[in-house]
């Protein structure tokens, strides 16, 4: 038992110095890592937590660590990590004692470094379980106190506090530090939701409807990518407010709809399905690798109308007539601020510069598809952002710019019922606290005729 246990926070520990050294995305690298090492469905569940658990929580972590490490005394990153998972178990997982923490620290200690480095380690965690942990109440500013308690840098909880308010900048970093729920969208072109919840629930799949999204189903246990009914093209796993798009949208049958940054292709296989397979929907990405996903996606959920391009969106008059399509859709490239509970260490890498880098791009992108589409079209503007850098201030200077575009107030009438209370006027902005969903925004635009 001990052997298999050592073996996750042995992995865990991997996972954190490789995510924090190479600034890779923590949930491929944990799918990788799973995988590699063929590990038993419970010890997934321990790596997850462990793993994302520490990232989630690593200023909160630090903060606790800091009176008990020596000042001015340099320790190597592996043995920081060690430390982090350490406190984390002890601080946050009832399940694990902090015996069983505290020695399964100092034995990593040992097999990876030397006597000293695990007496430190063990000297640190019996410090701390014996003086208890310092107090974050003690931290006057209010703002410093947030980003310290929740782990979110301190530039971002002020920002979020200055466009939204304290009150919703504190539960957007509470529920940030939350475990999403997995979500799909059923293939309504062939099946029913229905349909889907009884087959799932046939393979051993807690399931129920989603209260937001008339197509959508959440996952109370097991991984739907792995059932039968995924694998026949049945459902694709999307979060519930990236499937908002497509209503937005509005397609309908025979049209022809570009989606500018399509990869991996959910967006794009939801509107391909909400056409019944007629129509076309040309989809394009930068990256070739990207692309095939989009090419994967849709043969496997049997749609035939999709046409996947490798293709820069910002040279799309080059390739397409003005005023080709009927409907277009930019989910531009973001800060992901949105989906930080999926990717949380996203948290410690993005930078207060790169909002205002990322909205001159999103601003160019909307300027290059806008003549591309046909008078009295709809243009959709969407992100998986929570920023008015990236939002309502690139849509506002958009359509200073554009003035034969104007917001879309038919855009509430399409959207799903429960989500129409939050819209007013012709754009969107979902906060992951609102229905437990990523964090994203949606802008309507109509081209005038």
């Amino acid at each position: 038992m001990r052997k298999q246990a050592k073996n996750v926070r042995e992995t865990a520990l991997e996972l954190l110095e490789a995510i924090e050294k190479n600034q890779s995305y923590s949930n491929l690298l944990l799918h990788h890592a799973i995988e590699k090492n063929h590990l038993p469905a419970k010890d997934i569940g321990l790596l997850t937590e462990l793993t994302y658990g520490t990232l989630q929580r690593k200023m909160t972590l630090d903060y606790y660590l800091q009176p008990f490490l020596k000042k001015g005394k340099k320790i190597e990153n592996w043995v920081l990590q060690l430390l982090r998972l350490a406190v984390y178990q002890m601080v946050y997982l009832d399940k694990i004692p902090d015996r069983a923490a505290i020695f399964e620290a100092v034995e990593i200690a040992k097999k990876r470094g030397h006597k000293g480095i695990a007496a430190m380690v063990n000297g640190v965690l019996r410090s701390m379980q014996r003086q208890g942990l310092p107090s974050v109440e003690k931290v006057a500013d209010p703002l410093v106190r947030l980003s310290l308690e929740t782990s979110h840098p301190e530039w971002l909880i002020r920002r979020w506090a200055e466009q939204f308010g304290f009150e919703k900048t504190k539960e957007m970093a509470e529920v940030n530090l939350t475990a999403p729920t997995q979500t799909a969208r059923v293939n309504t072109a062939k099946t029913t939701r229905q349909e889907c919840l009884d087959r799932l629930e046939a393979e051993g799949y807690i399931v129920e409807k989603s209260p937001i999204i008339p197509v959508a189903i959440r996952s109370l246990k097991g991984n739907l990518a792995a059932s039968a009914v995924f694998k026949e093209g049945l459902i694709t796993i999307q979060d519930e407010s990236s499937m908002l798009v497509a209503y937005a949208l509005g397609a309908e049958e025979n049209e022809t709809i570009l989606d500018a940054c399509a990869a991996p292709g959910g967006k794009s296989t939801h509107i391909a399905e909400k056409m019944q397979n007629t129509g076309k929907v040309v989809a394009l990405d930068l990256h070739e690798h990207k692309v095939k996903l989009i090419n994967d996606n849709a043969s496997r959920l049997g749609l035939i109308n999709i046409q996947p391009l490798t293709m820069d969106s910002k040279k799309g008059s080059e390739q397409f007539e003005r005023e080709s399509f009927d409907r277009i859709l930019l989910d531009a490239p973001c800060s992901g601020l949105g989906v930080m509970r999926r990717k949380p260490d996203m948290k410690y890498t993005k930078k207060e510069n790169d909002l205002f880098q990322l909205s001159k791009i999103q601003i160019e992108l909307l300027t290059a598809v806008a003549p591309l589409l046909k008078k009295g079209g709809v243009l959709v503007y969407s992100t998986c952002t929570v920023d008015q850098q990236e939002n309502e201030n690139v849509v506002a200077s958009f359509l200073k710019e554009n003035p034969e575009f104007a917001g879309d107030l038919q855009f509430k009438n399409r959207m799903p019922e429960a989500i129409q209370p939050l819209i007013h006027g012709f754009d969107l902005q979902i906060f992951p606290q609102d229905f437990s969903s990523d964090g994203f925004y949606i802008a309507c635009l109509r081209k005038k005729v």
